[in-house]
């Protein structure tokens, strides 16, 4: 017989490399034909719930890498809350409304205004759909877990019907109205936008200093020959001017300078700044005065004789840059429109929906494009020596965050939902949420502190309208009965109905109202903000859908939804119920590129997870989203999966390993008791529970780097570099059902059963394929339960006294490294150790009771009185080392140093242990004799 074959060597079928790419894709099909995510929720049924309220996203392309990490993150939180018992049903939604369908169709060769609105509507639809079934496909191959076949749509009728409601609500308690107000205006996209909508990018605009004349100068600025040096970055809005802003309590010089008979008014504190800026020589200064007492002074227009300009009083005027004194247009920003509405001034905004000056602003800019209008407004200033200074000003400004292009603020009527008549109440209700990071409450607390009110409507026609009738005399017409009449006939038809029906049929039988005698209405023709379809989530959702709760216990997206969703989801949910529609927030970072940088096609640094699974497999993409700190931006690189997947690498062989050595374990018949195993698996026991109450700890935190690290290091430190060295000792040689080696395998089993488990959330694809081979009574691992953490007498005692030996282990293991350098020994089982010991040293060995030479992995080692150690030997913490070569001979089956080769003279080549191992397992050696 050879002797390999008297060996307990494991076999396992678990293959080393796991084809993700195709088994993962097999794998996905068994859990749908077995439904293996409803089984769980009707495992948890009665159990207390989890809910975890998707945000949705855009119905627009293929997923990208921010995708996959929001996603998988999400998915982590729901698979560990079902493994720990929660009733957790995971509900995915898309938005599907909104600009960006619009814009794709036209993109498509479909121009609206050749189609009927309700077939543009429909085209709209059918888009989004695609859209939606494209991309659910991709998050399922990511192995995502959830209730794909009924996702939340926005434009599902039920849901747009429950949006209606809000809507209502919000109407019935005064905080709807329209108004002439400055609104963010896209001229690219022909619609008003949610601050939401905006991005910010460096621009140079054309700054202009330039001075308007005093023409009542209240007796405290002389008139005619007094100017006021006004500062603006928008000269193009010169035309709708209708003021002056300066502050109450800066000091205001007037000044001369040269020969100009001139005077000029400007901050004090700017004079010698602004003169320099100039070319001014020899600046007077003639007086001083307080800003509040230039209040109400009134200048000229510089381009309309007719108009005059208000000087006011308000609080944004900065010494940062400019002259302290702000040109003012109320029709073109919000700062301008409150201290223009303070002073009761006109709300001028002579400009189109394209952004094109209109004829209001005067013949010279009549049909110019703003951008082209700068040119204009300079040169007249300049015609009339009333511009002192024009110079490019590079500053942050909003842009359309899908056309990528400038917007505007431009007055137009609007729709509002008020913020500020809440604000308090939503604030309030902010103190009840959790947030993760910490500092996400301050940051949605100030949002909500600064933030106007929302523009809520829309001028475009794929979205759900607004219920808003008008009588004969204009009046808007917003009561309990038409808003739920409205919503009841979205309920059963869709918004469609809204569009393809005269308002005389969106109204209830037999409705009345004093502002149409004769019984004539009109309706609204905008649609609602996308922002309100997906702040109403929580209605259309949690409310309507009677196996989730509301408030929703938690949310996660990324950190750019404290302005979107976060914010819009918080004001539509306190407006409804007074309470937040969220206990837990969690926010995330986006992801970059290897260098920092925003993923974009123009830079060609794009990686979508498509590329990913392909070439590696989802788990890997999975294995990655748990290793990077997502509450910060996240940097992703090829590289960065390829060093994942050397990780992935190791968790494998470590469940190849550990399946294959407990192959022959059955845990009902061969379980050894906890007090009967030996120290050592103790000890790996106590570990790998403390392992567990860490994992589990994490996930209920979320802090899903920390069981990446947690479990890469007991899997590298713990098992690969300790444990799993030792076992071939005992896994491989002593008898098969000796107690040594079933005490091993019990917790070989015990561990490989719980990583299967911890891991389940995050590798499912993979720790699905381990649990096919265990001998555990479920089906599925994701139908296991998280495993239990067993607590164990003097537990803190015993690691304490481990983590002491761990450093008399790490001094025998640098005297063998020294050793091996000076080619004394090669393999460890060469050395005979010599371990010279203190008292302290000598009683922590003997509380442990453990085989100190089975634990180093050397053939021979004797143990001495510390003050007994030769000068040479290697010191450490209470012992000393010498490592000299082993004596005896190898033995041909354990690889060790053995004196008592051939004791057995029937089984000569072997030592005396693996002799009796063979004699009692393998008697036929005895006749047949062995050889290598």
């Amino acid at each position: 017989m050879r002797i390999k074959k008297t060996l307990n060597m494991g076999k396992t079928k678990f293959p080393m490399r796991g084809n993700l790419p195709v088994k993962e894709v097999e794998r996905q099909k068994q859990w749908g034909d077995n439904k293996v995510y409803e089984q769980r929720l009707k495992l948890n049924e009665g159990k207390p719930s989890f809910v975890l309220h998707d945000g949705p996203p855009y119905a627009n392309g293929n997923i990208h890498m921010g995708h996959a990490m929001n996603k998988i993150s999400k998915d982590f939180i729901v698979r560990s809350k079902s493994m720990m018992g929660y009733y957790a049903p995971y509900v995915p939604g898309w938005d599907t409304h909104g600009l960006p369908i619009e814009q794709q169709l036209k993109k498509e060769g479909i121009d609206r205004k050749t189609l009927s609105v309700n077939d543009f509507r429909e085209k709209c639809r059918e888009y989004a759909l695609k859209q939606v079934d494209k991309q659910r496909a991709d998050f399922k191959r990511l192995g995502i877990n959830a209730e794909w076949d009924n996702p939340y749509l926005t434009l599902k009728p039920e849901f747009e019907a429950a949006e209606i409601r809000v809507f209502g609500k919000m109407a019935e308690r005064g905080l709807i109205y329209k108004g002439l107000k400055p609104v963010r205006w896209s001229w690219s996209s022909e619609s008003a936008l949610a601050e939401a909508e905006v991005e910010y990018h460096d621009v140079t605009s054309p700054s202009a200093f330039f001075a308007e004349r005093v023409i009542d100068g209240k007796g405290v600025l002389a008139n005619d020959q007094t100017y006021m040096v006004v500062w603006t970055t928008t000269p193009w809005t010169i035309p709708a001017s209708e003021g002056i802003t300066i502050a109450a309590d800066f000091d205001y010089a007037v000044v001369t300078h040269d020969d100009d008979e001139r005077q000029f008014v400007m901050a004090a504190e700017l004079v010698n700044k602004n003169a320099e800026l100039f070319g001014w020589d020899d600046v007077k200064v003639i007086k001083t005065v307080r800003g509040a007492e230039l209040e109400n002074v009134v200048a000229a227009h510089p381009f309309d004789a007719s108009r005059k300009l208000i000087t006011m009083l308000g609080d944004f005027v900065t010494l940062d840059d400019g002259t302290g004194l702000v040109h003012t247009a109320p029709g073109y920003g919000e700062d301008d429109y409150m201290v223009g509405k303070k002073y009761g001034l006109p709300i001028f905004a002579p400009v189109n929906d394209q952004g094109y000056l209109t004829a209001e602003a005067g013949a010279d800019f009549d049909g110019v494009f703003y951008e082209d209008a700068n040119d204009i407004a300079l040169k007249k200033l300049a015609d009339q020596g009333l511009l002192l200074k024009s110079m490019p000003y590079t500053h942050s400004y909003p842009f359309d965050w899908r056309t990528k292009k400038p917007i505007i603020f431009r007055a137009t009527p609007q729709w509002f939902a008020s913020v500020d008549k809440i604000r308090d109440e939503i604030l309030t209700a902010l103190d009840d949420v959790q947030f993760h990071p910490e500092w996400g409450q301050k940051r949605l607390r100030n949002m909500i502190k600064d933030r106007g009110d929302w523009v809520i409507s829309r001028q475009r026609v794929w979205g759900v309208p607004l219920p808003i009738f008008y009588g004969e005399d204009g009046e808007a017409i917003i009561t309990p009965e038409t808003v739920n009449h409205v919503a009841d006939l979205i309920a059963e038809h869709g918004s469609n109905v809204w569009f393809e029906r005269e308002a005389k049929d969106l109204l209830p039988e037999g409705f009345t109202s004093p502002h149409s005698p004769n019984g004539q209405f009109t309706k609204e023709t905008d649609i609602m903000d996308v922002w309100f379809d997906s702040g109403s989530s929580h209605q259309g959702v949690c409310v309507e859908r009677d196996y989730l709760t509301y408030p929703e216990d938690l949310v996660l997206e990324g950190s750019d939804q404290y302005r979107g969703w976060f914010n819009s989801s918080l004001i539509t949910s306190v407006a409804m119920t007074g309470k937040a529609p969220y206990k837990e927030v969690i926010s995330q970072g986006f992801t970059l590129d290897g260098k920092g940088r925003k993923m974009s096609k123009s830079l060609g640094n794009t990686i979508v997870p498509e590329k990913v699974i392909k070439q590696m497999g989802a788990e890997i993409i999975r294995l990655w989203v748990l290793s990077v700190d997502t509450s910060a931006d996240v940097r992703v690189s090829m590289g960065s999966f390829q060093q994942i997947a050397e990780s992935y690498r190791k968790l494998r062989n470590t469940f190849r390993f550990l399946l294959a050595n407990t192959a022959d374990f059955d845990p009902q018949e061969n379980h050894v008791a906890f007090d009967d195993l030996t120290p050592l698996d103790q000890y790996m026991e106590m570990k790998v529970n403390r392992l567990t109450k860490t994992i589990l700890d994490d996930f209920a935190t979320y802090n899903f780097m920390d069981i990446y690290k947690q479990i890469l290091n007991f899997v590298t430190v713990d098992l690969s570099a300790f444990y799993m060295d030792i076992a071939k000792d005992v896994i491989y040689i002593e008898a098969k059902d000796s107690h040594a080696r079933r005490s091993m395998q019990t917790v070989m089993y015990d561990i490989v059963v719980r990583l299967a488990k911890l891991l389940t959330p995050v590798i499912p694809h993979t720790t699905e394929e381990v649990w096919e081979y265990l001998k555990e009574p479920e089906e599925f691992a994701q139908l296991a339960e998280m495993p239990a953490v067993d607590h164990r007498n003097h537990e803190d005692h015993v690691l304490a006294d481990w983590e002491q030996f761990m450093k008399v282990r790490s001094t025998v293991l640098k005297a063998l490294e020294e050793a091996r350098d000076a080619k004394l020994i090669g393999k460890s089982f060469e050395a005979r150790v010599n371990l010279y010991v203190d008292a302290s040293v000598q009683e922590l060995i003997t509380r442990l009771g453990v085989d100190v030479r089975q634990t180093m992995i050397v053939s021979q080692l004797e143990m001495h009185a510390l003050d007994e150690a030769p000068a040479d030997a290697l010191q450490g913490e209470g012992v000393a080392v010498v490592v000299e070569h082993a004596a005896g001979e190898v033995c041909p089956r354990c690889r060790m140093y053995r004196e008592d080769l051939g004791t057995d003279s029937e089984l000569a080549p072997l030592c005396g242990r693996c002799a009796a191992v063979v004699r009692q397992d393998f008697p036929e050696a005895v006749t047949e004799g062995l050889e290598k």
